[in-house]
């Protein structure tokens, strides 16, 4: 018997809550199956299907809607289109609460030609923080079972983890020998900056059980495959593990931009992904910006290759909102701030504002759009990728009068930290790409700030423009260990006008089912909204 932390017995509840939705058959299955091993569940349902014509549900994942206490979305894919995508949702004693359609949207592949197609249920009407049983099904296919639990609605405790820069644990091209060099039996390589570290942190990230996760772009760097569809499958068949039961809320990072999938090359991420409706989008930015709310946070998810003026994905496209993206980002952040029931603002983010290894660099185009607003409408918190290491600034707020806008820090104590004083940034890319910085750092710390790009290369590239600096914002780096995450557990306070906390952890990831080491922890503060 498979039963959850309630004692509930999972294998019945599931053939209750499809019985109840009449899949296979209606409500006169009930009773078989209710007897029904799971093995026999298909047959039972009336599920055989010809293999060649009805794909699996693949790719399992969870996003929240903008309020995280009463939204979900389910999302799956499958290379060929289907009948009646839909997702049966209910209580953990298998109690039905509603059907609701998927829909469908797709994208076709511009290097390889195939077409995906995703399918997207979006759930509403849920109570917060509650536990759910649903399953993905549709026509012919075997159901595809998990468990979420709501956001709480009001100040409560959760724990909510981030990483970025992640990579397939998988094998996708055939090594090429250099020319002149024959092998007989050619193996088979990573070729999306992946490695076995990459499934470690999923599995790390299971063990903290977290509300969400927060994934600071770089995904799978499919934009850099052989297969570039391969990718995303191998990146869906790892972290579906975690998020088919929790969400899994995103920001795009530059290898995100694959050649020729959309205008600008974000198509394949709006496709997989369904976050949250955002204003100022367009059906080319669509989804690339959006904001959610859970408990008294408020989570912000920007697309920073809108502004950075490094060179890094498949097409450069700076500008490409046209100030749209910032026109909503000032909105966002005033209207948040405002708001009496939010305390923490949280900004999720790829490319960073602060860097102290020789691998990137910070972006000044960061720095000029974003930083100031972070400034203005005191941003408590943003987690960021790009560079694959860890390391963390102090509360910063304002910059210098110098041609990098650099960064002053507002305090140095680095166990406990007032984030109304100013904005901790955070790098967390340390999700298990194959090119970690760790081992890059810079000693007294500076940093490398891109100021701008030259003309175009051979290689089609602009390369950047980097200026030295100083770094007095630079609190702690992580030079021991290339691979983890962190955890962000909010504790409300008890009482208006108390002071909130968030008690941060890094974890380093050290082993295969995802063992974890702290590194280091610390105390965010603020006084409560209220």
């Amino acid at each position: 018997m498979i039963s959850d932390d309630s004692g509930h017995d999972l294998d019945l509840s599931r053939r209750r809550l499809l019985a109840a939705a009449g899949v296979g058959g209606g409500m006169a299955l009930a009773s078989s199956m209710v007897r029904a091993a799971p093995a026999e569940l298909q047959l039972v349902l009336g599920l055989s299907h010809d293999p060649a014509a009805t794909p699996p549900v693949a790719g399992l994942h969870l996003q929240f809607g903008a309020d995280a206490s009463s939204e979900i979305v389910v999302s799956w894919h499958a290379l060929q289109p289907v009948r009646q995508p839909r997702v049966v949702l209910g209580h953990l004693d298998g109690r039905l609460e509603q059907v609701v359609a998927a829909r469908q949207t797709s994208y076709t592949d511009a290097k390889g030609g195939q077409v995906v197609y995703a399918y997207h249920a979006k759930l509403g009407g849920l109570r917060p923080d509650s536990a759910y049983l649903y399953a993905a099904v549709h026509d012919g296919a075997v159901p595809e079972f998990a468990t979420f639990r709501t956001g709480p609605r009001g100040r409560a405790t959760f724990t909510f983890t981030s990483f970025g820069d992640q990579g397939t644990p998988t094998l996708g091209r055939p090594y090429v020998p250099p020319a002149g060099v024959t092998i007989a039996d050619p193996p088979f390589v990573n070729d999306n900056l992946g490695s076995p570290a990459a499934a470690h942190t999923t599995l790390g990230v299971e063990r903290v059980q977290p509300l969400f996760h927060l994934f600071n772009g770089d995904l799978c760097y499919a934009n850099l495959s052989h297969d570039r569809v391969r990718s995303w499958w191998d990146f869906w068949e790892n972290n579906s593990r975690s998020a088919r039961k929790r969400p899994w809320m995103p920001s795009p990072g530059n290898h995100e931009n694959e050649l020729g999938n959309g205008p600008i090359g974000y198509q394949a991420y709006q496709t997989y992904f369904c976050v949250p409706e955002a204003g100022g989008q367009t059906d080319v930015t669509r989804g690339l910006w959006y904001a959610f709310t859970a408990g008294a946070v408020r989570v912000i998810s920007i697309a920073n290759d809108d502004v950075v003026y490094q060179d890094s994905g498949n097409s450069y496209v700076r500008g490409y909102s046209a100030g749209a993206q910032k026109a909503w980002l000032e909105k966002e952040l005033a209207a948040s701030r405002a708001n009496r029931d939010i305390d923490w603002i949280v900004v999720c983010m790829h490319q960073v504002a602060i860097s102290t290894a020789e691998a990137n660099g910070a972006d000044l185009g960061i720095r000029e759009e974003w930083v100031p607003l972070f400034d203005r409408y005191g941003v408590d918190l943003v987690v960021c990728g790009h560079e694959h290491h860890y390391e963390r600034s102090h509360p910063i707020r304002g910059h210098e009068a110098n041609l990098t806008l650099t960064p002053v820090p507002t305090a140095t104590a680095t166990d406990v930290i007032d984030t109304s004083q100013g904005t901790v940034h955070m790098v967390i890319g340390g999700g298990g790409t194959s090119a970690p910085s760790n081992t890059r750092f810079y000693t007294p710390p500076h940093c490398r700030v891109i100021t701008a790009v030259g003309p175009p290369a051979l290689t089609g590239r602009r390369p950047p423009v980097y200026v030295n600096e100083p770094a007095p914002w630079s609190a702690v780096r992580n030079a021991a260990h290339a691979y983890g995450f962190a955890a962000f557990t909010v504790d409300p306070g008890s009482r208006p006008g108390d002071v909130t906390s968030i008690k941060v952890i890094y974890y380093d990831v050290v082993g295969p089912d995802g063992q974890l080491a702290p590194f280091e922890s610390f105390t965010l503060k603020r006084p409560r909204r209220d």
